[in-house]
């Protein structure tokens, strides 16, 4: 197994824990020893083993003058866990291969330096690009203290988020509902506008895709919600959106995942704010133009004004297609 190979087993690992690590990073590592045997381990849930700790221990003294191969740099400074740069040297690894490295203060590159110090070969940069995607919301946050903001938008064909009486519910198939749990699961905090809150009254609770002790996120709502609304607890938030984002930091949110209505999403497109867009079209139409749009407010007022993106993703989900667009600049 090559350190391209080895690293893309790596980030599956680190997939296979998306959820349950935060406000830890998810991070996947394997270990090459000498004799090619391979031992694999992963971040494990707040308060737990880093994935480089996990690898060794499974590894114990096959490790010796081994090759190991971690997603993200290796921590260099004591937390709830020692530095997995010290086990790594006291395991007596010969090299470290890193995805990218971390720009949380702490390390930042401190992690490379004890380990070059340490007599250890280390090279940076394998598989950056798609580690650096899955890693996009802890990097987003520790570049700038603010979630990386998901901006969810489900249409049809014409671009309807609503029919002209403004019933939406379902616009998308089962599948693809099920797919968007999967990104509540993913994001720290969920957000939407009182005006949501009135019409739909939604929960926004994960269901249809299990987490570690039933966990959920934030409910945030940009507003005041009724006692009685299914959203509550929620924290009701108002104000400058830069201002909404950077209190979500404090608290320590990675990705805030925007499901608000058109008006919400438009404010937050328009302002730039969404680092990520993940669209879900139904092959369905309204057939005209009285259905609410995906953007409520002003747009470009010409053509050489279009705010334009990069498609990262697109795939199927039962009978619909989600399209991830990535902004321009983001993490």
């Amino acid at each position: 197994m090559d350190d391209s190979e080895a690293m893309d087993r790596a980030i599956a690992l680190a997939s296979a824990v998306r959820t349950m690590t935060s406000p830890n990073p998810w991070v996947g590592c394997v270990v090459l020893a000498t004799d090619g045997a391979v031992f694999e381990g992963a971040t494990q849930p707040p308060g737990g083993p880093h994935a480089e700790a996990v690898a060794l221990a499974v590894a114990g003294s096959r490790a010796q003058g081994s090759t190991v191969v971690t997603t993200l740099e290796p921590c260099a400074h004591h937390g709830r866990t020692p530095p997995c740069a010290d086990a790594l040297i006291d395991a007596g690894v010969a090299r470290v291969v890193v995805g990218v490295t971390d720009p949380d203060p702490h390390v930042a590159g401190q992690g490379i330096a004890r380990l070059q110090a340490a007599g250890i070969a280390t090279e940076v940069g394998v598989r950056a690009d798609a580690v650096a995607e899955q890693l996009a919301a802890y990097l987003t946050h520790r570049r700038t203290g603010r979630p990386h903001v998901v901006l969810k938008l489900a249409a049809t064909l014409d671009g309807r988020t609503a029919a002209a009486d403004g019933t939406s519910q379902w616009i998308t198939g089962p599948e693809a509902r099920a797919d968007a749990h999967r990104l509540r699961a993913e994001s720290d905090a969920v957000l939407v506008g009182a005006g949501t809150v009135r019409a739909d009254d939604p929960s926004l609770t994960v269901r249809h895709v299990a987490t570690p002790d039933d966990r959920q996120p934030l409910r945030v709502v940009l507003g005041h919600a009724a006692e009685s609304a299914k959203v509550q607890p929620a924290l009701e938030l108002t104000g400058d959106l830069g201002e909404v984002l950077d209190t979500l930091g404090d608290k320590g949110v990675l990705q805030v995942l925007v499901e608000g209505g058109p008006t919400v999403a438009g404010a937050f497109h328009r302002a730039g704010l969404v680092d990520r867009y993940v669209v879900y079209l139904a092959p369905a139409l309204t057939g005209g133009d009285d259905g609410r749009p995906l953007f409520t407010g002003p747009g470009s007022p010409s053509i050489d004004d279009l705010w334009r993106g990069r498609i990262v993703g697109v795939t199927q989900v039962g009978d619909d297609i989600r399209i991830d667009v990535q902004a321009s600049g983001s993490a």
